[in-house]
């Protein structure tokens, strides 16, 4: 509203903006539908965000959806949270009660601090996990919102739900000249270097352990990168794209969080084009910056490091500049650039050999880099069987199994200095403020998923078939799929709607954290806030409950086997009852939700019950 006016006069109101802006949605939702049909990722996620999915079109407004459920004059009050949680719930028992829907609308409620009764019940939730060592508190990294400062958890995504933090090793690529400056922008590169301070072409990889097979650097010639100045733990220069150093920067590399000392701005990909660089680990002393136009800005540094004796992409990018030496001259690559750079056998793999990439791109007579779908198959065939089954063949740990020496190579290598760590989202996340997120290193309370004993009673549970029926093939399989992948779930942010963390109330407890075992508050809730009180209004109650009498205690003797009486000055009578309705409807028999919660809401609902019950 400050930025278009009450009522907004939004851009797509004029026709020949709205053409363009359909168009541009349309190319976009394309190159989405293509890169789906490559996906080779065992872990699915949806390619449109929550507003294209229930409205069927990218230029979606917040404004237009309300314009068709709320009177305009009422849509500007809209901006305070509460007025949400005010104006829909009643409508919403409305409705379902007009298509005749039997619902026991006595144990509904609303599931924020704003319901003072379900408040105390979160409280005495999150206190119980903790006795039980299931929340701890630490650095984490998590995926963040700069705008939001704070962590963005699935449900405070428009786009990107279910997506994660992935480790990247951020390999330095040392600049050891501009040899001869061409443009003003090279001649700002030699004075850098000419510096106190080493600069390096930083590269992201999955596959530290394959550095030894390195024979060039790849940029995207139209890509834009920037110098960034790096202050910890030692200060250095790297060179990357500017979404790659805006995630950098909440990762512990600056004095500043999400703070980056930019040196030199607006460094085109052809300004870094035939530039040596050191490869660390590889045999080559230099390697030079070579072209390559299908790589993404949107992931990684914008930079690629190539190994073409594992890497098919690599392969016959590299081929690609030798046997086209007017394709290399474009982009002034001369043949001392790429021709001395034969392929570094490093990996044996049984039926592959030592250089699987060249092997599987003539298996499958791959010659361009145009050959999108046969490459996804070559990369997932190459990467899978190298980690799998290779065996290194070069380097300090030849003879060793390539998914036993991956880590240690990665440790040996930020070690000494030639990588570092680098964290971004598996995929795009959008907040929903429009920001696209990175992934931070921040103090955060989390809930422990991924500890052994907890994960493993959920999964024996899970893969029962006494005790679990999950009513899908396919869903059973998610819900194991997510076990193995689910670890530390931030439970935590800095502010929102919520119930505010007993412990540390500078933190609200996050909204999928805190609906993880409200199915038990059903049980009770007729008795503590009774009819047509979504809220908790206290004045309201059938019994007149306050609700700061319901302490961990009282809460203990409802749901807990064996707890004592509690000293309360709540009937002796209505505790029973509370009682008695929990253990006549538990344990939980039946719960139906969506699909694409089993990643989040169901699993977790699994892992909270487990710890309490």
């Amino acid at each position: 509203l400050e930025l278009y006016g009450t009522p907004p006069s939004f851009p797509e109101n004029d026709p020949k903006v709205r053409a363009q802006m359909e168009a541009e949605i349309a190319a976009k939702a394309a190159e989405a539908a293509a890169k789906a049909k490559l996906n080779v990722s065992k872990k699915k996620k949806g390619n449109k965000t929550k507003l294209v999915q229930k409205s069927g079109t990218g230029i979606v407004r917040q404004w237009t959806i309300l314009a068709k459920m709320v009177p305009l004059e009422l849509i500007p009050s809209f901006i305070d949270p509460l007025v949400w949680l005010s104006y829909f719930p009643p409508r919403g028992v409305t409705h379902l009660n007009n298509f005749g829907a039997g619902v026991d609308w006595r144990r509904s409620f609303i599931t924020t601090a704003v319901n003072p009764y379900y408040d105390a019940f979160i409280r005495w939730q999150f206190e119980t996990l903790r006795k039980r060592g299931k929340v701890l508190f630490g650095k984490r990294n998590n995926v963040f919102s700069i705008v939001d400062g704070q962590v963005c958890a699935d449900h405070d995504r428009s786009e990107g739900e279910g997506v994660g933090p992935q480790e990247y090793t951020l390999i330095k690529l040392k600049l050891l000249e501009v040899p001869d400056p061409s443009t003003a922008v090279q001649t700002s590169l030699r004075e850098l270097l000419g510096g106190d301070l080493p600069v390096s072409l930083v590269a992201a990889t999955l596959r530290p352990e394959t550095m030894y097979g390195q024979t060039n650097l790849f940029v995207l010639p139209t890509g834009t990168y920037g110098a960034y100045k790096i202050e910890l733990p030692q200060p250095e220069i790297f060179i990357m794209s500017h979404r790659a150093a805006r995630g950098l920067s909440c990762q512990g590399y600056t004095q500043t969080f999400a703070e980056i000392e930019c040196l030199l701005g607006d460094i085109k990909g052809t300004d870094l084009l035939g530039l040596p660089v050191k490869a660390p680990n590889s045999s080559y002393e230099r390697v030079y910056t070579l072209p390559l136009l299908t790589i993404s800005m949107g992931k990684g540094t914008g930079i690629v490091t190539s190994v073409p004796s594992d890497a098919p992409d690599d392969y016959v990018a590299l081929q690609a500049l030798k046997i086209k030496p007017d394709f290399a001259a474009k982009y002034g690559i001369t043949p001392a650039m790429v021709d001395p750079f034969d392929v570094i056998p490093i990996i044996d793999i049984p039926g592959y050999g030592s250089t699987s990439a060249v092997f599987v791109c003539e298996k499958l007579k791959i010659t361009s880099f145009n050959d999108k779908a046969k490459l996804a198959q070559a990369k997932e065939e190459t990467y899978l069987k190298g980690f799998t089954s290779g065996v290194m063949i070069v380097g300090p740990h030849a003879g060793t199994k390539v998914s036993d020496a991956k880590p240690i190579i990665k440790e040996e290598m930020i070690t000494d200095g030639t990588a570092c760590l680098y964290f971004e989202p598996e995929s795009k996340v959008m907040s929903r403020t429009h920001d696209e997120c990175v992934v931070a290193k921040t103090d955060q309370w989390y809930l422990a998923y991924g500890e052994t004993n907890w994960a493993q009673a959920v999964k024996d549970h899970v893969l029962n078939a006494e005790t679990f029926n999950a009513y899908d093939e396919s869903a059973l399989t998610k819900y194991e799929y997510v076990i193995g992948w689910l670890q530390e779930w931030a439970c935590t942010r800095q502010f929102g709607l919520g119930t505010q963390l007993p412990w540390d109330t500078k933190w609200v407890i996050e909204s999928l954290s805190d609906s993880t075992i409200y199915m038990s508050y059903y049980t009770i809730a007729h008795i503590l806030q009774g009819r047509n009180n979504l809220e908790g209004d206290v004045t309201k109650s059938p019994h007149g409950i306050d609700p700061n009498l319901l302490t961990n205690d009282v809460f203990d003797y409802i749901y807990l086997k064996n707890a004592p009486l509690p000293t309360t000055s709540i009937s002796t009578d209505l505790l029973k009852k509370c009682r008695g309705e929990f253990r006549y409807w538990y344990p939980m028999d039946l719960r139906v939700s969506a699909k694409d919660l089993i990643p989040n809401h169901l699993t977790m609902a699994l892992y909270n019950h487990a710890a309490i019950w």
